[in-house]
């Protein structure tokens, strides 16, 4: 009962303060509530955050959910309680990483971060073919992902300091050199993002893995 109770705790807490976020938002655009520190310097990674408008309804959305996706579970996970609910917590910290994340490569971990808690999710506290709708959701969001890391270390490459040669993962930075990529680059790139898009979304015909594991997931799972 404790960790159910510091879970839906943390995410009420959390609900509040993105809503705080929502009345102090200034319309006007760009990013707003920056926050950026040094994290892997040598690699030109930042942690760096920020939100912009449609980002800030994404936060919202996940906070919300949250919550309410901790109540759907309340009584239905009997097993290893504090395991799932520490498991569910990163889970929605992973979420949240990717909607605020302004440095590409803390995208990706965010991304990844997600990845984990949900295999674990399903595979534990799913239905009776629960492993293998882990495996299945494991493996086609893994090898897409691996194409979209691909597609970022070269952005950050191509975003480098001419002086140093040191990458640089910053959106803005990325942003600012994609346009003077070549057709050929931009295409592979966009292919590279779009299979881990495609997957995680997922569209047809690469949306096999969701049946398997919304089915066999936990009501929290599926929510998510």
């Amino acid at each position: 009962a404790f960790a159910r109770w510091v879970t839906f705790s943390t995410f009420c807490i959390l609900f509040v303060m993105s809503a705080g976020l929502w009345w102090a938002f200034d319309p006007s655009g760009g990013w707003q509530f920056t926050f950026s520190m040094p994290w892997l310097p040598t690699w030109g990674i930042t942690f760096s955050l920020a939100l912009d408008g449609i980002s800030l309804f994404l936060v919202l959305l996940t906070t919300f959910l949250a919550p309410i996706a901790t109540l759907s579970a309340w009584t239905s996970v009997t097993k290893r309680v504090h395991t799932y609910h520490a498991l569910f917590l990163v889970l929605t910290t992973g979420m949240l990483g990717v909607f605020i994340a302004q440095d590409a490569f803390l995208f990706y971990v965010m991304w990844e971060i997600v990845l984990v808690p949900m295999f674990f999710i399903i595979g534990v506290w799913g239905g009776e073919r629960r492993m293998y709708a882990a495996t299945k959701f494991f493996i086609y969001t893994f090898i897409g992902s691996l194409l979209m890391l691909l597609a970022i270390l070269y952005l950050g490459l191509a975003a480098a300091d001419p002086v140093t040669g040191r990458p640089d993962f910053a959106y803005d930075k990325i942003a600012a050199i994609a346009g003077t990529l070549t057709n050929t680059e931009q295409l592979w790139l966009f292919f590279a993002f779009f299979s881990a898009f495609a997957v995680k979304v997922p569209m047809f015909p690469f949306h096999t893995w969701l049946p398997d594991a919304h089915v066999e997931a936990p009501t929290e799972g599926s929510v998510v």
